[in-house]
């Protein structure tokens, strides 16, 4: 049986990641006899090129039909002075609402390796394992009404809806509670209930959430206070669950304590188990074309896909193990070149874990 994967390179370094991870699917394929097949989509920025519109019916049509999506990145300056309703972000949001990809799982794991390159002493985040868990398709990312007015003084005026409702608390705050049990059996629950009501509600839901799951641990913690304690005490929490825009930041933070935003990769999951599977830095426009990039969170990306959409979790722990041998090798992008280690470019990198893999 084969198993359909979509990729949308998309912009910027784009491209370069999304080869290199391509290489490594193809041995790990070979290897575990997994019966891989790959079709590609446009998304973003190439695609307002080709065709206009950040996200074409094609695109979408494929998107719906295959068993998981390896996406890389979009946007970049080029589209910057776009109109917002065709700007690149606009067709990944889409595609998130469309597919209705809830929950965004991202971990942040220190490799032993790495505990130099983090922007913490390495006793602070040694041995870090985090997973947040970010509400994806909600929140004020996606809350009407929105847009920039002028009020009656001639000011300009913006303005966003941050809203939940409880059904979409619920799933996302169940999701955590059973990664949860297979992890450390603690959720830790972000919220600003002390000055927003879309959060009291956050907050109540995942209580009631909570005593299905007496087994777990459930703590609350205000989103400022969370920020803090990530770079305080990082290795407190288990997992974190959250809102879009919470989540969306606090990731980003966790992904320095990792050594570099390179090295996160992220899973956007529906009810049904598909997903599509992304690093969660950005489409770099000012190293791409140059070999800088880091490859790394998309192949750990595919690791992902690997185990929570296409069933194979032998096949995605040994490209865990492979990315694990290289920087035990002493091999390191721009992004996590320290003192003592060897510079590789983008294509060594990927040819590296690929090599790995074979053996």
């Amino acid at each position: 049986m084969s198993r359909n994967i979509l990729l949308i390179s998309g912009d910027g370094i784009g491209p370069e990641i999304t080869v290199e991870t391509r290489k490594v699917l193809d041995v790990v394929d070979r290897r575990f006899n997994l019966g891989l097949a790959f079709d590609e989509a446009l998304m973003g920025g190439a695609a307002i090129d080709a065709s206009g519109g950040p996200l074409p019916e094609e695109t979408l049509a494929k998107a719906r039909v295959c068993d998981a999506i390896l996406f890389a990145a979009i946007g970049g300056p080029k589209w910057d002075k776009l109109d917002r309703a065709i700007r690149p972000e606009k067709g990944l949001l889409k595609l998130r609402s469309e597919l209705d990809l809830f929950g965004n799982l991202r971990p942040a794991i220190l490799y032993p390796q790495l505990a130099d390159a983090s922007s913490l002493k390495p006793e602070i985040v040694a041995g870090l394992n985090i997973l947040i868990v970010r509400e994806l398709t909600g929140g004020i990312y996606f809350g009407e009404p929105r847009g920039i007015r002028t009020l009656e003084n001639g000011e300009r005026e913006g303005f966003n809806t941050d809203k939940y409702r409880e059904s979409e608390v619920r799933r996302v705050g169940k999701l955590a509670f059973e990664l949860a049990r297979k992890r450390g059996r603690k959720v830790c629950s972000v919220d600003k209930s002390n000055v927003l009501e879309s959060t009291i509600l956050w907050r109540e839901v995942m209580e009631e959430v909570a005593k299905d799951y007496p087994d777990v641990e459930l703590t609350h913690m205000y989103v400022d206070n969370a920020s803090m304690q990530l770079v305080r005490a990082p290795k407190q929490f288990d997992v974190i669950v959250t809102g879009n825009l919470f989540g969306d930041i606090l990731s980003d933070e966790a992904a320095m304590l990792t050594g570099s935003i390179g090295m996160l990769p992220s899973a956007s999951l529906n009810s049904s188990g598909c997903g599509m599977y992304e690093p969660c830095h950005g489409s770099a426009p000012d190293i791409a074309g140059q070999g800088k990039a880091n490859p790394l969170a998309m192949i750990l990306s595919a690791a992902m896909m690997l185990r929570y959409s296409l069933n194979a979790p032998e096949a995605a722990d040994a490209i865990e193990a492979a990315v694990g041998a290289v920087l035990e090798q002493g091999l390191r992008t721009p992004d996590i070149h320290t003192a003592g280690t060897q510079l590789v470019n983008t294509a060594q990198m990927g040819a590296a874990v690929a090599a790995a893999l074979s053996v």
